[in-house]
């Protein structure tokens, strides 16, 4: 269910009931792109059930979707449909179009040709696990976490939220692992897998990526050592699940191991859901959690002094 993870604390202030939350998703339920329109966002079903409930709670867990369309129209067709339109114009004229009036034609161009073009999905999951105060995007770069961020915040109103920190910088941790020699020096319920990518300071400098190769070696330790810092690093967590862990703390390429993949499970509709959200969920709450506690423990935000009164709804 969750194949890239970015995590955030939700702040002391925000206090919401399912049902509020519910109904502000609904006032943002997603439609598709009117015939003129590249873009659409909004909330749809997590189960996938027409009219179902725009958030699932499933053991004390809730799982949302945000669905975001795009229409693309290729860049090579709008520039020489306007460029046989200006020629044109020159020719009926004399007068070659300006710069502005070029951006306006291909701005008219795109609009005329959005009705035909096609439209293209993608699903954001989001996960709030409100005892812990955690909220995590299934997102693979920031970009689409800050997109999500953005709608949440837009049909949430007071939603606070800070990307998950660590006292010890991911890339120090990282660092230190791959210097280990001994496994006991590692965190005990990680264990260092064989992908890497290291970068040095420098732009100009040349990166090195390790695929499927044994990274306790004195060649990655000099590489460290010689200023080359992880920006990527495979990990494992106690032999159930299998990640790659960045400089920035998100959790990319999420996978269960034999014995412990939720899609393994031999269920169908309503349970099979159910039964992905318990586990996963209730496999990634740990992992993060030791991941953060191997980082140095969590920094936490000074929180207000006094709490908003009545909910943000």
């Amino acid at each position: 269910m969750f194949k890239n993870v970015m995590a955030y604390r939700i702040g002391p202030n925000w206090v919401a009931t399912a049902s509020e939350i519910e109904n502000a998703l609904a006032a943002a339920r997603f439609t598709e792109c009117a015939p003129g329109q590249d873009k659409s966002v909004g909330w749809t079903e997590p189960r996938g059930v027409a009219h179902g409930p725009l958030l699932e709670s499933v053991g004390g867990q809730w799982i949302a979707k945000l669905l975001i369309e795009t229409k693309a129209v290729p860049s090579s067709v709008v520039k020489r449909k306007a460029e046989l339109l200006a020629k044109d114009i020159e020719e009926k004229t004399g007068r070659k179009p300006g710069k502005k009036e070029q951006r306006e034609m291909r701005e008219d161009i795109l609009h005329s040709l959005l009705p035909q073009a096609f439209a293209k999905q993608g699903a954001v999951m989001v996960w709030i696990n409100p005892q812990d105060r955690l909220l995590a995007i299934d997102a693979g770069s920031t970009g689409k976490a800050d997109e999500v961020i953005t709608q949440l915040v837009r049909a949430l109103p007071g939603l606070d939220l800070n990307l998950l920190q660590t006292a010890t910088s991911p890339q120090t941790g990282m660092a230190t692992w791959l210097l280990a020699t001994d496994p006991d020096e590692l965190p005990p319920s990680l264990s260092v897998e064989k992908e890497c990518v290291l970068k040095s300071g420098a732009e100009d400098q040349p990166m090195v990526k390790y695929t499927r190769h044994t990274l306790n070696t004195d060649e990655v330790r000099k590489h460290v050592r010689d200023g080359k810092l992880p920006t990527q690093l495979g990990l494992s967590w106690e032999g159930k699940a299998s990640f790659v862990l960045t400089d920035n703390l998100q959790f990319k390429k999420v996978s269960f191991l034999d014995g412990s993949e939720p899609d393994a499970i031999s269920a169908e509709g309503d349970d099979k859901f159910d039964a992905d959200v318990v586990l996963s969920t209730g496999m990634l709450g740990p992992l993060i959690q030791d991941v953060v506690t191997a980082l140095g423990g969590e920094n936490v935000f000074a929180e207000a002094a006094t709490p908003e009164e009545g909910p943000p709804f």
